[in-house]
């Protein structure tokens, strides 16, 4: 058997993090879907959950009735006061990046919305057992795997920009957008920080929207900014970026804008 690359042993890492399994068992799954961490989760998941799902289902239902509010909630909802009771007690913290890991994997509609079929499917495929204990475990986990698992990350990062919009706007508010930001991309979140300069590149992005954006902020330029600060965490340089690049025409205005006053910073 050839040695496993650093990649890799990373992939066994954060399957390991994230199901509790055996390093042998997290190898013999991420080896089945070449190393793709969460299709190799997934099959993971499904497996255990043998030919029980109608009895899980009931489980999962069960917890949910008993989260709920018999004179505040719907039947098929938490609402505000039930969401935030229940995902406290899981170890969800509400101003945190933790806090859209938790809406992303039940799917909420709406930050503090919780629905039945979104808690029941969303914690099924996890294979937690529908306890509040088992349930917290997993939880915690996940978020240790946060800061380390890109594609989760994304997968987090992008949902927040649906449960995060008002009403039916198709856009984030800019005071949103940078409040979202900077729960996202802290701990136990993704640092936006370089890796060599160790350049806060959230400060920076932040300042530059709030001198020089009077928009709303797009999905596509929410979902940019995102690739964008995984380049610029890997190269603080910012040599990866070109004129003739694809990057919307926000990130090249902030490219510009950094470079003049990284200019100004050196000449003062």
């Amino acid at each position: 058997m050839p040695p496993q690359s650093s990649a890799q042993k990373a992939a066994v890492s954060s399957f390991v993090s994230i199901t509790g399994a055996p390093e042998r068992v997290a190898t013999r799954h991420l080896k089945a879907t070449g190393y793709k961490l969460h299709e190799a989760v997934d099959a993971y998941f499904q497996s255990n959950a043998g030919g029980s799902t109608p009895a899980k289902d009931a489980q999962y239902t069960k917890l949910f009735d008993s989260l709920r509010n018999e004179e505040q909630d719907a039947k098929d909802t938490l609402r505000a006061d039930s969401s935030m009771t229940y995902l406290q007690g899981i170890g969800v913290d509400l101003e945190g990046a933790s806090l859209f890991l938790a809406m992303e994997l039940v799917q909420a509609p709406t930050i503090g919305e919780i629905t039945r079929e979104g808690f029941v499917k969303g914690w099924k495929q996890t294979g937690a057992d529908a306890k509040l204990d088992a349930q917290k475990q997993q939880f915690k986990r996940l978020i240790s795997s946060l800061a380390k698992d890109r594609d989760l990350f994304r997968r987090v990062y992008r949902y927040a920009f649906v449960v995060g919009r008002e009403g039916d706007q198709r856009a984030l508010s800019l005071d949103n957008a940078i409040l979202y930001w900077e729960m996202l991309f802290k701990k136990p979140g993704m640092a936006w920080i370089g890796a060599t300069a160790h350049i806060n590149w959230l400060t920076e992005w932040t300042e530059f929207l709030r001198e020089n954006w009077t928009r709303s902020v797009s999905r596509d330029m929410w979902n940019q900014t995102l690739e964008f600060a995984f380049k610029s965490m890997d190269d603080d340089s910012l040599g990866f970026w070109s004129e003739d690049g694809a990057w919307p025409g926000v990130v090249d205005d902030f490219v510009a804008w950094y470079g003049h006053k990284s200019e100004m910073d050196v000449d003062a």
